[in-house]
């Protein structure tokens, strides 16, 4: 039977190796096989301190909180980090790359790991991830941390974009442009110029491993990138403490989109990071461990 059009196979010519055991003995972490598929992982800190979990965004995988990972881990607290499905050393599953996909794999990984009462800590698309978690499944989570969330209103993607998501169009475009637009496009995330060629080059590793355009290409076309306002509202009825990151030179979810967060969640305590893009607690943990290492202690 032929696989349908939004999860076709694809020969993308750049993605050259399998991710297998082999592949993954050259990576950093631990790996568990959860419903939808192996999950790369980080757990580190002291097994009774207070557990914080680290929720990346669209692309970049969990190397995104390295210094947030370690700053708190020193701090004393249990710090989970791991890569979504379809990203980094994770399985790329021929399955639609949905909310309910990524909802599914956080709870599986908590589960396996025995982790409960945590604090929840969304990056951009990691915002709507962890607010659709909280909404889902409130029991689990005693505060939440967003930084630069995704999911405020829809994600503005221009004609070339939103063409991309069209069946074969996407898929050609991803084949021929996809690779060199997409690294390039990842240093809109940084405020700082010098800082880009690193990210980059840690941000390459995983595109040379099969299934990686497939699953981008299936996030965008499966909803992940338009509004979650709803949700957002609904758990800010919650009232979970909840702490709010803006970098203020954000050209990948702009700036002004906090005003629409802070209207679902009034009650968030909210800090603006100036000189600063996508990724303040990366571009600026000097500023941002201060306040989120107060906010968790509280």
């Amino acid at each position: 039977m032929t696989a349908p059009l939004h999860i076709m196979s694809f020969p993308y010519l750049d993605e050259t190796k399998e991710l297998n055991d082999s592949a993954r003995k050259a990576a950093n972490g631990l790996f568990v096989a959860l419903s939808d598929g192996v999950t790369h992982y980080e757990l580190g800190g002291p097994g009774d301190g207070l557990p914080v979990v680290l929720v990346h965004g669209f692309s970049v995988p969990y190397f995104i909180f390295d210094s947030t990972f370690d700053f708190l881990v020193n701090a004393g607290f249990r710090v989970l980090r791991y890569d979504l499905i379809g990203r980094g050393f994770s399985d790329r599953p021929n399955v639609d790359y949905d909310i309910h996909l990524f909802v599914n794999q956080l709870k599986d990984l908590l589960d396996t790991l025995k982790l409960s009462q945590i604090n929840l800590v969304g990056l951009s698309m990691g915002g709507p991830i962890t607010t659709s978690f909280i909404s889902k499944y409130p029991q689990y989570v005693n505060k939440h941390v967003l930084i630069d969330p995704a999911g405020a209103q829809q994600v503005s993607l221009g004609c070339l974009l939103e063409a991309v998501k069209l069946p074969l169009v996407g898929e050609l475009a991803l084949g021929l442009f996809g690779s060199g637009n997409m690294v390039k496009s990842i240093a809109n995330d940084l405020f700082d110029p010098e800082a880009v060629e690193h990210f980059q080059a840690q941000y390459k590793i995983q595109m040379q491993y099969k299934g990686f355009k497939r699953a981008i290409l299936s996030t965008m076309r499966n909803h992940m990138l338009e509004s979650f306002f709803e949700t957002y509202a609904q758990v800010g009825k919650l009232q979970k403490p909840t702490l709010l990151f803006w970098g203020k030179d954000d050209k990948t979810v702009p700036f002004e989109n906090s005003r629409i967060i802070m209207k679902a969640i009034p009650h968030a305590e909210f800090h603006a990071i100036e000189n600063c893009g996508h990724i303040p607690h990366y571009e600026k943990p000097e500023i941002v461990n201060p306040i989120l290492l107060e906010f968790l202690s509280k």
